[in-house]
């Protein structure tokens, strides 16, 4: 099928879960922020299981083709899985500056970064035993998490992404021998320290795929719209991506107005075309939305696009997040019925 739908791992939390206000109102948590939950155990677990089926069912009704679990567990997209390593210090943590250029408290390394557990599985077969679609689940990436962390043990920063990243590509192993269809790496930290990526990222990014079977996808962008206003017209890297072993990359386009002739340099890989700008709270559309495809059908083929939204959907209005998923999968059917694909 033509134009697949799917987010990018996010869905809202609902308000009875997790307070909107406090998580708006600071930089993504690196650390735990268990005070964010309005519930606690034995409770909190039960809560989470409940919501996440709401957002499976919430993207289901949408009509997306390929569905996460909302990453409603969470408390950000990186710091579940990147504080369940052994060689981190979560009781004295450090301090590094967030793409804002803001400090902010994360885990602090004292030792060896090694994976001791699978930290997602579980949710991916939760997710699995609630839905008969087509399953995406999310892993934050061996150079953003080290972006998020203080070093005071590694001699050098690419000694401790090879790590991160050989923790990062036991879990992707896990993940698909458990059935998943799509496993996203996040790593916005990419377009924020291009250079360091270009040093050591790449590499680390690849490691992190080694003798991985399946479609995995990296996702690069700009951040969260409630939290990143500014947004330039082009990737600082992007293009380096093309020599990434991954098959897909999501990117936005919707919010940064995105120059869509880069992804011509991605080297035939599919492309979640972000097509949904979540720093507007109006609902665009189907033919705005499809309207987004278009700029990229100019540069790339249809089999190659997937639509997306820009982002994750954690900091909309749950209200906002599927108005915006269902113009979406209308935009889709719409490019189906122009690129004759039913």
């Amino acid at each position: 099928m033509l134009f697949p739908t799917t987010i990018v791992g996010s869905y809202p939390q609902p308000e009875w879960l997790i307070d909107r206000q406090k998580l708006a109102g600071r930089f993504p948590p690196r650390v735990r922020a268990r005070e964010l939950w309005r519930l606690q155990e034995p409770w909190l677990a039960q809560a989470q299981d409940d919501a996440t089926l709401l957002a499976i069912q919430a993207q289901e009704e949408a009509g997306l083709d390929i569905v996460s679990d909302g990453e409603i567990r969470r408390e950000s997209y990186s710091n579940r899985f990147a504080t369940a390593l052994d060689g981190v210090d979560l009781d004295h943590p450090g301090t590094a500056l967030d793409r804002s250029g803001h400090p902010n408290p994360v885990p602090r390394i004292v030792g060896r970064i090694r994976r001791r557990h699978a930290v997602e599985v579980e949710d991916l077969m939760f997710l699995k035993r609630h839905t008969t679609r087509r399953t995406k689940i999310t892993v934050p990436g061996p150079f953003t998490m080290l972006q998020q962390a203080q070093n005071d043990f590694y001699g050098s920063e690419e000694e401790a992404a090879m790590d991160y990243a050989v923790a990062v590509n036991a879990e992707i192993r896990d993940l698909f021998a458990a059935g998943a269809d799509v496993v996203q790496i996040d790593e916005p930290y990419m377009q924020a320290r291009p250079e360091k990526a270009r040093q050591y990222g790449l590499a680390a990014l690849n490691r992190a795929l080694e003798g991985v079977q399946g479609t995995t996808c990296v996702h690069i962008c700009f951040g969260y719209a409630a939290v990143i206003h500014a947004r330039p017209s082009g990737y600082s890297f992007l293009p380096e991506l093309a020599g990434c072993t991954c098959g897909q990359v999501s990117i936005e386009t919707a919010q940064s107005n995105l120059d869509t002739r880069v992804l011509r340099e991605l080297g035939g890989k599919q492309v979640l075309v972000g097509c949904l700008d979540l720093s507007d709270m109006q609902v665009e559309t189907p033919e705005v939305v499809a309207g987004r495809i278009r700029r990229a059908l100019e540069h790339i083929r249809p089999e190659q696009v997937v639509l997306a939204p820009d982002c994750g959907m954690k900091y909309l209005p749950r209200e906002v997040a599927q108005g915006k998923l269902v113009a979406m999968v209308e935009a889709a059917r719409l490019l189906r019925k122009e690129h004759g694909s039913a």
